[in-house]
């Protein structure tokens, strides 16, 4: 266990076990000379691959096929410390974990969102927040016994990892629904606190998934921010006035907030998640860096770049290199270029992609391609590659 003052020489920290985290932790050890330390803290002992949760949620996949046990890394050389991060003192890069103090020469925070459905009373009675392994878990079991009624969906608030991942869950749903014959029995209304799906990406991609989604007779309620939900009346009211909407099977997007310890670190701004240079990822702090969803990336249209797994792991490679190039002096400067992509899951083993430059200005040059059946199997590939490769 590294303990105490003397721990931070030669010594890496990576907060988080996450997308970001696991591949910074594996890049640095493939990249350091054996003599420095990669830590990875999380307070989970098992990593989850969240694009799948979409796939738990109907029953296509299970807990134990999209989870990895953290432990496998030690395999690779890295030291996996489970805890609670109770504390980060970026100045000093030094972390309280259960009581013990871990300090690091580089400090990488990658801790993600945290789920706040308490922010919005009664969300958490009254649904299953599909976001979360056990929600998932929830939900499929829910939909078992579920054959008629009104099937609720809604993002609480309109800031949340994986911009696409409501209207995915919606048009899975509609085709869980088919596939069991109950589709002609059940309403499934979709209640966005945004203005438009996937608005970071451009009104055409906006315009097409929403296309997709009214597609499928999918009631589409773009800003109905939720503002409360009675979960004994089954009624959702909204910020704006508009009507009550009833359900008999609520899924649900919750708010989302940056870790407490990230909160009170000193890391956070305004905006209540951690500024970085959009290129390097660095903080304001020496040799900190933040990567995924735990960061804000403002973009010129007025929106955050989205937090989302494929931008993590494309930081995740800047960092760590760039960090190895600090240490070893070898190499060119990394940079983060702001191309990424997201798979569109659109039920019947089909799937879109929006795929482009998201630093473009002054708004991103995204293109979303046609659906198709070969979406759907590259999204299945990148699952099976991704655990593979890195565990």
């Amino acid at each position: 266990m590294l303990t105490g003052p003397t721990a931070d020489r030669r010594t890496v920290l990576v907060l988080g076990g996450g997308v970001g985290g696991v591949a910074s932790a594996v890049t640095l050890r493939k990249k350091l000379p054996r003599d420095h330390r990669v830590v990875l803290v999380d307070r989970r002992q098992r990593h989850l691959f969240d694009p799948s949760l979409l796939w738990l949620m109907t029953g296509r996949r299970t807990p134990e096929a999209i989870t990895r046990p953290l432990e496998r890394l030690r395999r690779k050389g890295i030291e996996v410390v489970t805890g609670e991060i109770e504390r980060i003192d970026p100045d000093q890069r030094r972390v309280s974990v259960d009581g013990t103090e871990l300090q690091g020469e580089h400090l990488i925070v990658s801790l993600g969102a945290e789920y706040a459905p308490e922010l919005v009373p009664g969300l958490a009675k009254a649904g299953h927040n599909f976001y979360g392994l056990d929600g998932a878990e929830e939900l499929r079991d829910a939909l078992r016994g579920f054959r008629a009624g009104r099937l609720a969906v809604l993002t609480a608030t309109p800031l949340y990892k994986c911009p696409a991942a409501p209207y995915e869950a919606a048009m899975l749903l509609d085709s869980d629904c088919r596939r069991r014959g109950v589709r002609g029995d059940v309403q499934i209304d979709l209640y966005a606190a945004e203005p438009g799906p996937m608005g970071v990406a451009g009104p055409k991609v906006s315009a097409g998934v929403r296309e997709l989604v009214e597609g499928k007779r999918i009631g589409y309620h773009p800003e109905h921010k939720v503002e409360r939900v009675d979960p004994e009346a089954k009624r959702i009211d909204f910020t704006n006035g508009s009507d009550a909407a009833g359900f008999d099977l609520l899924a649900y997007v919750p708010p989302h907030r940056a870790p407490r310890a990230v909160r009170e670190s000193g890391l956070t701004d305004e905006s209540g998640w951690v500024p970085v240079d959009r290129h390097s990822l660095e903080t304001s702090f020496a040799q900190v860096y933040a990567i995924g969803d735990v960061t804000s990336i403002p973009l010129q249209l007025g929106k955050p770049l989205p937090k989302a797994g494929m931008f993590a792991h494309a930081e995740a490679e800047v960092v760590a290199g760039n960090i190895a190039r600090a240490v070893t002096g070898k190499g060119g400067a990394a940079s983060f270029a702001g191309h990424g992509m997201c798979f569109i899951e659109v039920g019947g083993g089909k799937a879109g992609l929006g795929r482009g430059d998201f630093y473009a200005e002054p708004v991103p040059e995204v293109k979303l391609h046609k659906v198709g059946r070969h979406w759907h199997a590259a999204k299945v590939l990148l699952e099976r590659n991704w655990l593979r490769k890195w565990f």
